[in-house]
């Protein structure tokens, strides 16, 4: 296997590099493919950034994309680094919201953002989602006809800046306003060298195949800027046809011989479903095919493990990863063919006294939690006190504090939050709760999602876990949280999609599987209609949220 020479010392420089590398991208928009060389890329993305300039867009500016995952897309993402501006590829809405909503949650995020250009698939144009009177937004298709004629002709190569900001991604304002988490090009340029030094890709033999969404780290940098920074293979397809049909995930990665790939758990845990059933696939080609985003549970890892398998999946290709916007992606990863590992430690010491305390496999209190790898190169990584920010003792769970050169250096206009999310020296506070085994970055959940009963701290990651098995409970749909008021601590809520009728049966379901599990019963199940469940707009669970639903009345419970 040939290695893909290093990147540039500049963002512009790596996509120009890359375009010589003879390679292409395999757009999977339709059931038509659409393959186009990375050179091509390079020179329609020329044009379109000399359209971008003409408008306006330079260094220091800030361009908003609102489409879903196309050919124009992905070069105007190429084009605005080569303009020298800082790229916001604007959520698309995932879940049955108002327009009204998503319209409002649009209009921030270019406010909040002080953009200079807002370039539109039509269709948003045509449900005003954003205004097409306004001088600073044009469709795709105008930028495209802008590209073609006088305007696409005059590109300036701006000058090399590693301060100067590449990527500009929201946070899903879960809480608050959304934050802008400002990702310097020296940042993008580390991490995906830090990437390509645990995970690497072949300058000839590999194909990224992707179909996360593009407002999202995982699927704008993990995997889009990686793969063009490097001129790689890359296939990649919207995240609507993989959601209405998932088994298409895997077929892609048959037929297009892909070798790196990535996805949230829920995915996973969808395609082990359907390749327990489905005709033969050739999986053998795989390399890499990595789960992060949200937390990884080991049992999902092993069923979709023993489900690709017999479709010629090499078990030593599957890792799990730790990441997030505020690292630029990636923190934590494990070297390339080590396979997907767990640390197994005592369950009753992890919730009653936050200790991640060894034991054997078959011990009767054993759980087993992700190995997410070691820190990347140049990462720095702390288990702390959440409240004094004091180094914990060796197998204690704590805060995760990390800092190096892929971690950002704040959020947009908004000191205030800067201010909180870092400490002295640096140190940037994740917000997880976790611990190290052995130099492996092992993640428990969020400090601020802990659910406190009896002197237990519960994660909702494995309330969820149990409830989601019951039948008649979607997938990835359930969400648990404590509220306060109970006897003993909080009081523990199941809000959970359903895709059946008979609502009394997955209510006793649920409580059943909920108690064995944890050996707490829930004080409340409430169940929802499809699509009716608080989400980010990547597809996160929103807990905070739906607590906050719960607790005013406002979800719309079966």
């Amino acid at each position: 296997m040939n290695a893909i020479p290093g990147l540039s010392s500049t963002l512009v420089g790596s996509l120009e590099q890359a375009a010589e590398r003879g390679h292409d991208v395999t757009f999977l928009v339709t059931d038509e493919p659409e393959r186009v060389p990375w050179s091509q890329m390079y020179d329609d993305a020329r044009r379109f950034a000399s359209a971008m300039q003409a408008r306006g867009v330079g260094p220091g500016e800030r361009v908003a994309l609102l489409g879903s995952t196309s050919r124009e897309l992905v070069t105007a993402i190429e084009a605005t680094w080569l303009a020298g501006a800082a790229v916001i590829v604007l959520p698309l809405p995932t879940r049955l919201g108002s327009e009204e909503e998503f319209r409002a949650q649009t209009h921030a995020r270019i406010s909040l953002g002080d953009v200079t250009l807002t370039v539109s698939d039509p269709d948003f144009l045509a449900a005003g989602i954003v205004e097409a009177d306004e001088p600073a937004v044009v469709s795709f298709g105008q930028l495209v006809s802008d590209a073609a004629g006088d305007a696409g002709k005059r590109y300036e190569r701006p000058p090399d800046d590693p301060e100067a900001t590449a990527v500009l991604q929201f946070t899903s304002g879960s809480t608050d306003d959304p934050k802008g988490v400002v990702i310097p090009v020296r940042c993008v340029l580390d991490n995906l060298g830090g990437m390509a030094d645990r995970v690497p890709i072949s300058e000839d033999d590999d194909a990224v195949v992707s179909w996360l969404p593009l407002y999202h780290d995982m699927g704008l940098v993990a995997n889009t800027a990686y793969a063009m920074a490097h001129g790689a293979h890359f296939v990649v397809a919207p995240p609507a046809r993989f959601i209405t049909s998932p088994a298409k995930w895997m077929q892609w990665m048959a037929e297009y011989k892909g070798t790196w790939t990535l996805a949230p758990n829920f995915a996973l845990s969808m395609a082990s479903r359907l390749l327990a059933t489905a005709d033969p696939l050739d999986l053998s080609s795989v390399r890499c095919l990595g789960s992060g985003s949200e937390p990884v549970a080991p049992d999902v890892m092993h069923r979709f493990t023993d489900a690709a398998r017999p479709h010629g999946l090499d078990p030593g290709v599957m890792y799990a990863a730790y990441g997030m916007a505020e690292a630029t992606v990636c923190i934590s990863v494990a070297p390339m063919g080590t396979g997907f590992t767990v640390d197994v430690v005592d369950g009753v010491a992890l919730e009653q006294d936050l200790r991640a305390e060894p034991v054997a496999p078959d011990h009767p209190r054993a759980r087993a939690l992700a190995r997410c790898g070691p820190p990347i190169r140049g990462m720095e990584m702390r288990i702390c006190d959440p409240d004094s920010g004091a180094a914990q003792q060796p197998g204690m769970l704590g805060e995760i504090e990390i800092r190096g050169p892929s971690v950002v250096p704040g959020y947009f206009e908004r000191p205030d939050a800067t201010a909180r999310a870092f400490r002295d020296g640096g140190w940037l506070r994740t917000g997880d709760l976790g611990y190290l085994a052995q130099g492996d970055v092992v993640i428990c959940g969020r400090l601020k999602d802990l659910i406190i009963v009896g002197g237990r701290n519960l994660f909702p990651e494995d309330l969820e876990r149990a409830a989601q098995g019951v039948d008649g409970v979607r997938t990835g749909n359930v969400i648990a949280f404590g509220v306060d008021g109970g006897r003993r601590g909080d009081d523990v809520v199941i809000v959970a999609e359903v895709k059946t009728e008979d609502t009394a049966a997955v209510r006793d379901g649920i409580a059943k599987a909920v108690t064995d599990a944890v050996g707490v019963r829930p004080e409340d199940i409430v169940l929802l209609r499809p699509g009716t469940l608080p989400k980010t707009s990547s597809g996160k669970l929103r807990r905070s949220i739906c607590r906050s639903r719960y607790r005013t009345a406002e979800l719309d419970p079966l």
